[in-house]
């Protein structure tokens, strides 16, 4: 194998999308795929590409610093790609101290087994920090968050991620390990856990439950298909420069009641229903602590140095997403249900 490549987080939403492109378009690197397997790492994501010669999955917290020092002695990781985190703004506000520590620690623990392996042959190595636009705060009407905006976190995930960031850019000034950081808006696609706003809208209008908005649904954020997504960090991993920020938007700014109402009408169609039936399943609640009005990515540094650019137009990739979630029925129950859990200790406790 020409490089071996250690993406955490490679069981999620975004982690699964990107493990799949790599194994898949990379068939001389050796794709290690480390998940904990919580709430949101599901194996069902990567059924297609499991018994790949050069891929292979293995169980674990990155918070756990041991194990983290023998998994990067034994394979000695030619680059990393780094997106194990918790993520969900409202846990975090439950649970602040599971973000610190997974967000926070799990990274720096990662930091250091890779410091500690790259010792030799530094230039040919990379470590990947995925963030998110969270970090900077929330916009007024008007304005984008640029790579040199100022942090301003409003929660505790976003605080998290902030600090992880800043961790990340100390390692590079003070030890010289390699780094790229990616900061991106809101993601949408196949396989996500099904307690983000799309996924959660499609299930409740398919079986007729109330469709929850927090506040009058004013909040903005601009919405990238992950695959694009992935396709942005292939560029940035292989062609980005040491040191460097790249944000990553789909150019897509949506209130969010604008966009369940489109949603709505695209499952009235799909599902045969009289235009304006699932509509009637909005139900406004309470807002959110500490709810960001409008997040906005500038995304032309990515644009103009290493030649990305959106590939869909939201309405084109909500309705690809709609007929994901549709076309498969025993994913979302396996996840809604718990099942999917099951599957590890299935196929893997028994090697």
């Amino acid at each position: 194998m020409k490089k071996t490549i250690l993406i955490t987080g490679g069981a999620g939403f975004i982690g699964s999308h990107l493990v799949r492109l790599f194994v898949n378009k990379y068939p001389n690197y050796k794709i290690v795929n480390l998940d904990k397997l919580t709430y949101a790492g599901n194996l069902e994501n990567i059924l297609d590409i499991e018994n790949k010669k050069n891929y292979e999955f293995v169980k674990g917290d990155i918070v756990d610093s041991v194990f983290i020092n023998e998994l990067f002695l034994k394979y000695k990781f030619d680059g990393v790609i780094h997106l194990a985190a918790e993520s969900h703004v409202d846990r975090s506000i439950a649970n602040p101290m599971e973000f610190i520590n997974t967000n926070i620690l799990g990274t720096v623990n990662l930091l250091n087994a890779f410091r500690k392996i790259c010792e030799k042959n530094i230039s040919e190595k990379r470590f990947y920090h995925i963030s998110t636009d969270e970090v900077y705060g929330s916009l007024g009407e008007e304005g984008l968050f640029t790579e040199l905006t100022s942090y301003d976190p409003r929660s505790p995930y976003s605080a998290s991620k902030a600090s992880s960031d800043h961790l990340v850019r100390a390692y590079f000034h003070t030890y010289k390990i390699p780094i790229v950081i990616s900061n991106c808006s809101n993601n949408y696609g196949g396989n996500q856990f099904p307690e983000k706003l799309i996924p959660l809208a499609i299930n409740n209008i398919k079986n007729n439950k109330s469709i929850p908005i927090y506040g009058k649904g004013e909040n903005v954020r601009d919405w990238l298909f992950v695959e694009d997504h992935t396709k942005a960090i292939d560029l940035i991993f292989h062609k980005g420069k040491n040191g460097e920020t790249y944000n990553i938007g789909g150019n897509n700014e949506w209130k969010n009641i604008d966009l369940i109402y489109l949603l709505c009408k695209i499952m009235d169609k799909k599902l045969n229903r009289e235009n304006g039936y699932s509509a009637k399943l909005i139900t406004f609640v309470k807002d959110r602590a500490g709810h960001d009005l409008r997040y906005a990515i500038d995304s032309s540094k990515l644009q103009n140095e290493l030649n990305w650019e959106p590939s869909l137009q939201f309405e084109e990739g909500l309705e690809k997403t709609v007929e994901w979630n549709l076309n498969n029925q025993k994913w979302i129950n396996n996840v809604v249900s718990g099942d999917y859990e099951k599957y590890y200790e299935k196929q893997y406790k028994k090697r």
